[in-house]
């Protein structure tokens, strides 16, 4: 089995990215941690073989954390799972060694290519390391493990957003009795503010939502949406 340890600040997302984890054969949640102190202590106690890592923590960030365990000498692996989407982030986070990034929000398929890839990376490392290296070949097959397809977008549905999340939201509004904002709808979902935001915007465009205005006494309006029957 290869132990895994989740890494979220947020409770509820690593509570879902941990049953994720524990739909995939040969994979076990060894542990959640919600800072980078906590991810830290549970590398150093040597049971952890691959981390699935936050970029954004209350204490440091995810690479400022890969960055401590490398000095450190800890030669866990690290695969990224992060809203964090600056191809600055992506760079450093391939400079440290990072094997994959995910960029949420993602689905169970996408992090299962992710997990399956590292599997056969260490069946083939074991495989090869067995005999020693004898050539391209075999150097090859190490990196080559990793590669997955890209998974396609939901049909009518951007880059980046996924038919999942987007049906999390439509249950959302369908649901509820009133125009909500984005706010509203992100704390029902569990998404981000800015995510909810950028799917929301887009079902409005679509026409699966309406957008009013709601004014106060200062500032900019509210935007709210609400569920248009079909």
């Amino acid at each position: 089995m290869i132990d895994v340890l989740v890494v979220d600040d947020d409770f509820r997302v690593a509570e879902i990215n941990a049953k994720y984890v524990g739909k995939v054969p040969g994979f076990r949640v060894t542990g959640r941690a919600h800072s980078a102190a906590q991810a830290l202590a549970a590398v150093e106690r040597g049971t952890i073989d691959l981390v699935l890592l936050d970029h954004y923590l209350p204490d440091q960030t995810g690479l400022q954390l890969v960055h401590r365990m490398r000095e450190q000498g800890h030669r866990t692996d690290v695969i990224m799972i992060t809203a964090a989407s600056d191809v600055t982030t992506v760079q450093q986070a391939m400079r440290l060694g990072a094997l994959h990034y995910l960029v949420k929000p993602f689905t169970f398929t996408a992090l299962r290519a992710r997990l399956d890839s590292y599997a056969a990376l260490r069946r083939t490392v074991d495989r090869v390391g067995g005999r020693g290296l004898t050539g391209q070949d075999q150097v090859d097959r190490i990196f080559g493990a990793l590669r997955t397809a890209p998974a396609p977008s939901a049909p009518g549905l951007p880059s980046g957003q996924s038919e999942p999340t987007t049906d999390l939201i439509c249950g959302v509004l369908h649901r509820a009795d009133q125009p909500l904002s984005a706010h509203e709808v992100a704390a029902r979902t569990g998404l981000s503010r800015s995510t909810a935001q950028r799917y929301l915007r887009h079902l409005e465009q679509a026409g699966r939502l309406r957008l009013s205005l709601k004014y106060g006494d200062t500032g900019r309006p509210e935007h709210r949406y609400a569920w248009v029957a079909p």
